[in-house]
């Protein structure tokens, strides 16, 4: 990952982590009433009996308890419809962002961001808190549309499967993050800090992309002004990387400017990039012998397919079909049962050493550092090993911690949940995000974005508000506790099984064309 890493500039680094923030936030966003779901809803006024005892010394903190009475199916509610506003928002950004542009598009998240947290932080009733938890999951559906385009789109070719990678890297930060503040911050009301924090992070996120360019490829393909995409490209890769053949891959021409223009360039560098932008345009309104630097109508992007139409279409409604099942395979092999539930699911089922806010920070601990170590895996082993790695291996995990909750291993148990999310990091994380991009032409990618972040945010509704029901359901049922992991498994079986059928390898492939063994026509 180092060799990887070496030669990119700085600036396109900073790009990366600004852009990132997003999902960032969306990981924040997922798990923040994870650890404090006992003291929000009433239940205590602390997780953890250490901080309890510290807090006892410390004069009046018993008298500020400030919780928002709840019960179990009207705070799987409140967690829950964070993912429908996920769903609105990744179903309306793949079209916003394919016509007024990734950078706009980014920014406006960071309001949602902003307006929901505020709402979180500052509620006293079930149904506010609701509505900011709606707001802030528009912002992190959108996000989990955009940035994965946007890194796709500046990254180097040969490394945007690592990059792709740093979606998943920054949601498990983000949730990391959360599950920290809430095991030192579940507490009275200092819960209300950890929803706060995310207006800090969504303003960082929206000052920092103040430095970050559009799209290059996209001002090329939906603007025609390939000579702006090219010196941005050219600023993203640095002043002497050749950029020529990535340029030619958008189809809109070179976007090479004259001899007398290039020097120009060279000489005033940035400094006078908008006294520049506005002499190439005007210079591209007289006649000239070179037309490289103008848009060139003869080679005109397809236009943009919707919503509907890429289903309706024979070369695209085999990726829909890939991506959704993909994300639905993300979502139903039980991860989501872990990140917003692990707390008050392993509470019970843990020997007394052991603290279930502690081991929800080595879960968080292990999904991040997984999700780094593997993000070169599907560059090098291709994207259908890597998820079919992960499927298998989580269904096992999941097959070992239903045996092991069942029959009172608790060890055992905490291991099994440990790779659990181990095996999750390795193809299930970052692939998906990665897949949706490779698998259609630039006509497609922003509706099939949509397509595929909606089928996760469906898939996440469900084990979302289903799972603690269910869970609770079959223990009372059949007796004991783990049942609903036996489901995990026979859901990763058939998960596997639909990757080898309809799953095709991405890695190494040129186009969409290529991928699915049609042949593109050369008139």
């Amino acid at each position: 990952m180092a060799a990887n890493l070496r030669d990119l500039t700085m600036y396109l680094v900073v790009l990366i982590i600004v852009s990132t923030l997003g999902p960032l936030q969306f990981g924040f966003h997922l798990a923040e009433l994870n650890a404090p779901e006992d003291v929000i809803t009433c239940r205590k006024t602390s997780i953890s009996s250490t901080i309890s005892s510290l807090l006892s010394y410390v004069k009046n903190s018993s008298s500020d308890v400030d919780c928002i009475p709840m019960t179990r199916p009207q705070f799987a509610t409140v967690s829950a419809i964070f993912t429908i506003g996920g769903l609105f928002g990744a179903l309306m950004a793949g079209p916003f962002t394919s016509s007024r542009g990734r950078w706009l598009s980014m920014q406006l998240t960071a309001a949602f961001y902003i307006v929901g947290s505020l709402i979180e932080t500052l509620s006293h009733s079930v149904p506010v808190l609701s509505t900011g938890r709606f707001l802030t999951g528009v912002g992190a559906g959108a996000s989990t549309v955009i940035v994965p385009l946007y890194i796709s789109e500046i990254a180097p070719p040969a490394q945007r499967g690592l990059f792709g990678a740093f979606t998943q890297i920054s949601i498990n930060l983000g949730i990391l993050i959360s599950q920290t503040m809430g095991y030192f911050l579940s507490h009275d009301s200092a819960w209300r800090w950890i929803l706060g924090s995310g207006v800090v992070v969504a303003a960082a996120q929206g000052f920092g992309l103040l430095l970050a360019p559009e799209s290059p490829k996209w001002t090329a393909s939906a603007k025609g002004d390939v000579a702006q995409a090219r010196r941005t490209l050219q600023r993203i890769r640095g002043k002497n990387a050749n950029i020529d053949e990535e340029v030619e891959s958008w189809g809109q021409g070179s976007g090479r400017p004259t001899s007398e223009e290039e020097s120009l360039l060279h000489s005033v560098e940035d400094r006078m990039e908008g006294l520049l932008r506005r002499d190439t345009s005007s210079r591209s309104n007289s006649p000239s012998p070179s037309t490289s630097s103008r848009p060139h109508p003869h080679k005109a992007s397809k236009p943009h397919l919707g919503f509907v139409q890429v289903l309706k279409d024979p070369n695209t409604r085999p990726a829909i079909i890939a991506v959704v099942g993909i994300m639905f395979a993300q979502q139903l092999c039980g991860i989501n049962s872990i990140i917003m539930y692990s707390v008050s699911l392993f509470r019970d089922l843990l020997p007394p050493s052991f603290s279930s806010g502690l081991l929800t920070i080595c879960i968080s601990i292990i999904n991040l550092g997984t999700t780094t170590a593997c993000s070169p895996l599907p560059d090098k082993f291709g994207r259908k090993a890597c998820l079919l790695a992960s499927t298998i291996g989580q269904g096992v995990s999941s097959l070992v911690l239903a045996l092991s909750i069942m029959f009172g291993i608790k060890i055992l148990s905490a291991i099994a949940a440990l790779f659990f999310v181990a095996f999750f990091a390795v193809g299930l994380g970052p692939v998906p995000f990665i897949l949706a991009s490779e698998l259609v032409g630039e006509e497609a990618v922003g509706a099939t974005q949509s397509w595929a972040l909606g089928a996760s945010y469906i898939a996440t509704f469900m084990v979302a508000f289903g799972f603690p029901v269910v869970n609770e359901a079959l223990n009372r049922v059949l007796g004991g506790a783990g049942w609903v992991y036996f489901i995990f498994a026979g859901l990763a079986a058939f998960w596997a099984l639909f990757i080898v059928r309809i799953v095709p390898e991405t890695k190494g492939k040129a186009n969409a064309d290529e991928v699915w063994g049609r042949t593109r026509r050369v008139d």
